[in-house]
C-alpha cells in the first residue's frame, strides 16, 4: 500500500498496479490502437495506390508513428493517464507524488514503451515490472510516474489533515513551481503520518520541512503559524491548483474549502492570526489532530506560543519517502 494522491487531488492510500492488471490493461489498449492502425492503414494504402514506392513507404512510417506512437501519449495527456485499458481496469497512471500526469510524462512512457513493450512483445517490460517493488516498467521509472489501482475500499482511504479555514487562501500568491516533486511527497507523508511518531523528531521534521518549502518558493514561512499547519495550508493549496489545471473550478473550490470550509475539529487559529478569539479546540479525546508545538520546548524561531495546552499539541513527525 502506498500513500498518494489521485489526479483529483484527493488523499488516498492506493495499491500499486501489478503486472497481471497492467498486463490486461495493455492487451485492450493494443487490440484498439492496431485495429485503428489496420483501418487507416488500408485505407491509406488506397488512397496512395498511384505514389511511388518512397512515398508510401513514408506515409506508413508516418501513419506508424502517429497512431501506435503518439495515439496512446495523446490519450494519457488528454485523461491525465486513463486510457481505455486502464479505465476498464481501474487504473491510473500518476506522478511519483501522486499528481496528474502531462505531455512530458507521456511522452517519455510512449517513446520507451515502443522498446520495451512492442519491438519486444513486453518481455522488457514484464520483467522490469517484476522487479520493481512497485510495479514499475522502464517508462515509468524515467519518466518519475507510477500506475495505481483506483478501486480500493472506501476504509482504506487517509486524508491528509486539512489546515484551519483561517488560512484558506492564504498562500494563493505563491510560487509553487519550483517545488520539486519529492518534497511534496515527503509532506503529504508527514501529514498523514504525524500523529504516530515521536512528537520531537516530528516537530523538528516539520521545521526541516517548512524551511525547504520555504526556500523553494522564495518566501518565508509566517512566524506565526506553526510549521505543520504551514504545510497542509501550502498542500492544499497546491492540490487545489492541480484540481483548477485539470478538472476546472468545480474542484478546486472543494479542495479549498477543505470540504465545506466548518471549523475542524481540534484545529486552534493561531493567536494573532483572524479568527483567534474562537471557542478552544475540543478535548484531546478528537480523531482530529491539532497543530500545536510539543509539550517540550525545542529550539526553533517557528516555536508555537507558549499559552497553547499540552492536550492541544499532538505527535508529529516525518517518515521518508520510499
Amino acid at each position: 500500500m502506498s500513500e498518494l494522491v489521485t489526479g483529483e487531488a484527493v488523499a488516498l492510500e492506493v495499491r500499486p498496479a501489478r503486472l497481471p492488471s497492467r498486463a490486461l490493461a495493455v492487451l485492450l489498449d493494443l487490440v484498439v490502437t492496431v485495429t485503428v492502425y489496420m483501418v487507416v492503414s488500408m485505407a491509406l494504402l488506397v488512397a496512395t495506390a498511384s505514389l511511388d514506392e518512397a512515398a508510401q513507404i513514408a506515409v506508413s512510417i508516418a501513419s506508424f508513428l502517429l497512431i501506435l506512437v503518439g495515439g496512446p501519449i495523446a490519450v494519457e495527456t488528454l485523461s491525465h493517464g486513463r486510457s481505455l485499458g486502464k479505465i476498464a481496469c481501474g487504473l491510473r497512471v500518476v506522478r511519483d507524488d501522486g499528481g496528474p500526469i502531462r505531455f512530458r510524462h507521456a511522452l517519455v512512457r510512449g517513446a520507451i514503451g515502443v522498446v520495451e513493450s512492442l519491438m519486444t512483445f513486453g518481455a522488457v517490460a514484464s520483467i522490469a515490472s517484476l522487479v520493481s517493488a512497485r510495479g514499475r516498467r522502464l517508462g515509468d521509472v524515467f519518466a518519475g510516474t507510477l500506475v495505481v489501482r483506483e478501486r480500493v475500499p472506501a476504509g482504506q482511504a487517509t486524508a491528509v489533515p486539512p489546515p484551519p479555514p483561517w488560512l484558506a487562501g492564504r498562500f494563493s500568491a505563491l510560487d509553487l513551481s519550483a517545488v520539486p516533486d519529492g518534497l511534496w511527497l515527503a509532506i503529504r507523508q508527514y501529514l498523514t503520518r504525524m500523529q504516530h511518531l515521536d512528537p520531537q523528531v516530528g516537530w523538528t521534521m516539520a521545521e526541516q520541512l517548512a524551511a525547504d518549502l520555504a526556500a523553494r518558493t522564495g518566501t518565508p514561512a509566517p512566524r506565526e503559524v506553526p510549521p505543520p499547519m504551514y504545510l497542509a495550508a501550502v498542500l492544499q493549496e497546491r492540490q487545489a491548483r492541480e484540481a483548477r489545471r485539470a478538472f476546472g473550478g468545480g474542484s478546486a473550490a472543494a479542495a479549498t474549502t477543505g470540504g465545506g470550509g466548518a471549523r475542524v475539529a481540534g484545529f486552534g487559529a493561531a493567536p494573532g492570526a483572524p479568527g483567534s478569539a474562537a471557542a478552544a479546540p475540543p478535548a484531546a479525546h478528537q480523531d482530529t489532530p491539532s497543530w500545536g508545538a510539543p509539550s517540550t520546548e525545542l529550539p526553533s524561531q517557528h516555536a508555537a506560543p507558549e499559552e497553547t495546552s499540552r492536550s492541544e499539541r499532538p505527535g508529529t513527525g516525518f517518515v521518508p519517502p520510499a
